[in-house]
């Protein structure tokens, strides 16, 4: 008696080859662009869809070998036609987050997909390309072997068989026992690792709120360039007069000096950021070192679709940040627009004062937790007097210890939505304390 037995040879080599170098169709590659727009990274986000689908339908619709910068600016941003890309750069911002859903699509839910869509650097032009296919694994027949070099019936029936598989199944369930704890402690470790606030019991049940899975965050820092024009022109900016731009050609007919017209032009040129803001920013992101759910905005480049649909932490003033408008009816703390460094009360308490006035040794700051404009996701805010107490809010906010206390204070079992008045004392550069000075809670926006 022969026994036959099978090995494995490497054929079909060059079907493959030509199959994974063929060219997708149009309709292939539409019906990839529909299951992006469809997914996770997408589905909350109705802004970055229509730029998905714009920059598709040009390229495979239309037949446009380049899309333009300014186009996609004027068609999906809605911005003037003759907008200057290099004074708004809201098309390089949104495209290169666009980047990251693709990518980020490709390696989770989108592991398997057959065909991949990019958009290199330096364009706007989408690429469609079959993922790199390997040589196909066919059976075959390779060799026969003598029945006598297997175990005899004879042996099987002395038992010897059995207890040997026996032992070494034995073995082998130890071992992976072993190894499961093993890995296991060390999946633990590296989780902590990188998520160590959720092992803080009160740091967590806060984040966990504005952190959540289901949801994309937006970190929206200071655009300081607005804050200097406005200070520089004695004029105050509306949020609609931000988000038109229409605060530029206001600014044109103002009567200002030459200088301070050279002044407010190159002003709005630039950029600017807080940089003490940016690294408050980053210890958010932090939080989510993958960086799934969370993005870094600056308030000249975000949009009003993702602040009714995303979870927001808006950082900085009204006069720097003016999405903060959008809130400021709700609040009881609120920094005065006409005076710098002081916050009003609007209803005062036993033992509170109407106002609150930094000083050189003294701070404010706002910090606020409520739900958004339609309650489907939550808002935070961090409003300072100044950059050292801006980052006091932000201490407070990731302290263990100072959450605790708050929550105490409160008296209740899980946190409300909430309003806090700290005063941080600090020297230059460096808060030192921030202490809870006011607060309240409203339990009933749940």
């Amino acid at each position: 008696m022969r026994v036959k037995v099978e090995a494995v040879s490497i054929e079909g080599l060059e079907e493959s080859t030509l199959r994974s170098n063929s060219t997708p169709d149009r309709d292939e590659c539409w019906a990839l662009l529909e299951r992006l727009a469809a997914s996770a990274q997408f589905k909350r986000s109705v802004r970055m869809q229509e730029l998905l689908f714009y920059i598709g339908k040009r390229f495979l619709k239309d037949g446009c070998e380049r899309v333009h910068e300014q186009e996609i600016g004027s068609q999906v941003f809605k911005r003037p036609d003759s907008y200057d890309t290099n004074f708004d750069n809201i098309v390089r911002t949104n495209v290169s987050d666009l980047r990251k859903r693709i990518e980020n699509y490709f390696q989770l839910q989108g592991a398997h997909e057959p065909l991949i869509v990019e958009i290199p650097r330096g364009g706007y032009t989408p690429v469609f390309r079959r993922r790199s296919a390997g040589p196909e694994i066919v059976a075959h027949p390779l060799a026969e072997i003598p029945a006598s070099n297997f175990k005899s019936p004879a042996a099987i029936a002395r038992g010897t068989y059995h207890r040997g598989w026996l032992l070494a199944g034995l073995v082998v369930l130890v071992i992976a026992t072993g190894c499961a704890f093993f890995f296991w402690g060390k999946y633990r470790a590296l989780n902590r690792s990188l998520y160590s606030w959720q092992y803080k019991p009160s740091v967590a049940e806060l984040w966990s709120g504005i952190l959540n899975a289901n949801s994309d965050t937006d970190v929206i820092v200071s655009d300081s360039s607005i804050s200097l024009v406005q200070t520089l022109s004695h004029r105050k900016f509306s949020l609609s007069d931000y988000l038109s731009r229409s605060y530029i050609a206001q600014l044109q007919t103002e009567d200002l000096s030459p200088e301070t017209r050279a002044d407010v032009n190159l002003i709005m040129a630039r950029n600017l950021g807080n940089p003490d803001e940016f690294s408050l920013a980053r210890r958010f992101l932090e939080l989510d070192p993958l960086g799934k759910n969370i993005h870094l905005y600056n308030a000249r480049y975000f949009v009003p679709d993702l602040i009714k649909r995303d979870n927001v932490i808006l950082i900085g003033a009204r006069r720097s940040n003016p999405w903060e408008e959008l809130f400021e009816g709700r609040l009881n703390f609120v920094e005065s627009h006409d005076v710098d460094g002081v916050i009003t009360n609007h209803t005062p308490a036993a033992g509170e004062q109407p106002s609150y006035t930094a000083t050189n040794s003294v701070d404010y700051c706002v910090v606020a937790y409520m739900p958004s404009l339609d309650h489907s996701g939550v808002v935070l805010l961090i409003e300072g007097t100044g950059p050292e107490a801006t980052e006091g809010g932000g201490d407070f906010l990731l302290s263990e210890d100072q959450l605790a206390n708050f929550k105490r204070m409160l008296h209740l079992s899980k946190f409300p939505y909430f309003e806090v008045l700290l005063k941080v004392t600090s020297v230059k550069g460096t808060p030192l304390t921030a202490t809870v000075e006011a607060y309240r809670s409203h339990p009933n926006l749940h």
